[in-house]
C-alpha cells in the first residue's frame, strides 16, 4: 500500500510558511504546520492548501498549536525562534532560541521516532547541537539547513558576474553559517570550468564576501530575515531525505573526526539520503582554507560552550 509522506513544519512565520508552501507546491508530502499563536498556523495551512486545484497538488496541508497531529512524520523541520532584526547578530538570539528550540524537538521527536530533523533556527549549527540532545536521536538523524542556502547565494553571484545560467554553476561553502563561513573558490566551477580561469582575483575575493554577509545584505534592505531561499533550500534537503536521494550538499552535519574536529554540529559536504547525513565528505584543504574553516569551527565552539548541554 502507499504511504504518503509526512512533514511537519514548526514555525509558521515567514520562513516556515514559505517552506510549507514549497513541499506541497512540489508535493514532497502531507503538511503540518506548527506554532504557538492560535490561528496562525490553521489559517496559513488553509489558505495554502485552498490553492491546491490551482497549483494542480493533492497533498493537504493543516495547521495546529499542539503536536499531536504531527505524530509519525518523516521529516521535522525546524524553523521556531526569534527571528533576528537589524544590528543583532546571529549569537545574539543564541539562549532564547535554544530554549525553543529544545522544547520543540523534544516534543515532535517523541511523536515521530523515526524521523529525521532539519533545524534552520539561527545560530543554525549551534540549533542542531541543542535539537539532538533533546530528540536524543542518531547524530546522523539530525542535521541543519545553512551550506545549501549560502551555497545557492554564492552560485548566485557567481553566475551573475559570469552572465551566466546559475544551472551551471557548482559551489559549496564550509564552516558555521555567519560571517566566518569559507566559501570554497578552489572547488567550484561553470559548466565544469575551475571558476578561477574565468574570474579575476578581486571579482572572486568581492563574491565571497557578498556571499558571508547574503543573510545581512536582506535583512538590511527588508528590515527581516530572508525567506524563499531558505525556504526553497529547506525544501531540496526535504526531498533528498524522503526520497533516499543522495545528495552532496554543503549539510550542517554532527563532526566525530571528521577534519580533526569533535563533538559539534558545523557545515560540510555531505551525502543526504534517507537516514539523514549518510556520510561526511573529507575534503583536501590548502594551509589557508584549513586555517578559515578552524576559525570559522571556533566560531560556532565559542556560543555552544555558553549552552549546558
Amino acid at each position: 500500500m502507499f504511504k504518503r509522506f509526512k512533514i511537519t513544519v514548526v514555525g509558521s512565520g515567514a520562513t516556515g510558511a514559505t517552506t510549507a508552501h514549497l513541499l506541497a507546491l512540489k508535493e514532497l508530502g502531507d503538511v503540518v504546520l506548527v506554532d504557538v499563536v492560535e490561528g496562525i498556523p490553521q489559517g496559513k495551512a488553509l489558505d495554502m492548501w485552498e490553492s491546491g486545484p490551482i497549483e494542480r497538488f493533492s497533498v493537504k496541508l493543516i495547521g495546529t498549536n499542539q503536536y499531536d497531529e504531527t505524530a509519525g512524520s518523516d521529516v521535522i523541520v525546524i524553523t521556531a525562534g526569534m527571528p533576528r532584526k537589524p544590528g543583532m547578530s546571529r549569537d545574539d538570539l543564541l539562549k532564547t532560541n535554544a530554549d525553543i528550540v529544545y522544547q520543540v524537538a523534544e516534543k515532535s521527536s517523541r511523536l515521530s521516532p523515526e524521523a529525521v530533523i532539519i533545524v534552520l533556527s539561527n545560530p543554525a549549527d549551534v540549533m542542531a547541537y541543542v535539537a539532538q540532545k533533546a530528540s536524543k536521536f542518531p547524530h546522523h538523524r539530525v542535521m541543519g539547513q545553512a551550506g545549501v542556502l549560502d551555497s545557492a547565494r554564492f552560485r548566485t553571484f557567481l553566475a551573475a558576474a559570469l552572465n551566466i545560467s546559475a544551472k551551471d554553476v557548482t559551489a559549496f561553502v564550509m564552516g558555521g553559517h555567519g560571517d566566518a563561513m569559507v566559501p570554497l573558490v578552489r572547488y567550484s566551477s561553470a559548466g565544469g570550468i575551475p571558476v578561477e580561469a574565468l574570474l579575476s582575483k578581486e571579482v572572486l575575493d568581492g563574491i565571497v564576501a557578498r556571499t558571508r554577509t547574503g543573510g545581512g545584505e536582506v535583512l538590511a534592505l527588508m528590515k527581516a530575515s530572508a525567506y524563499y531561499a531558505p525556504g526553497s533550500s529547506l525544501a531540496e534537503m526535504v526531498k533528498a531525505v524522503l526520497f533516499d536521494e543522495r545528495r552532496i550538499l554543503p549539510t550542517i552535519s554532527y563532526l566525530n573526526g571528521e577534519y580533526g574536529e569533535q563533538d559539534l554540529y558545523v557545515g560540510v559536504p555531505a551525502i543526504v539520503g534517507g537516514n539523514g547525513v549518510e556520510k561526511v565528505l573529507e575534503v583536501d584543504l590548502t594551509a589557508e582554507e584549513r586555517e578559515a574553516f578552524r576559525n570559522s569551527i571556533k566560531s560556532v565552539r565559542d556560543p555552544l560552550s555558553l549552552l549546558a548541554y
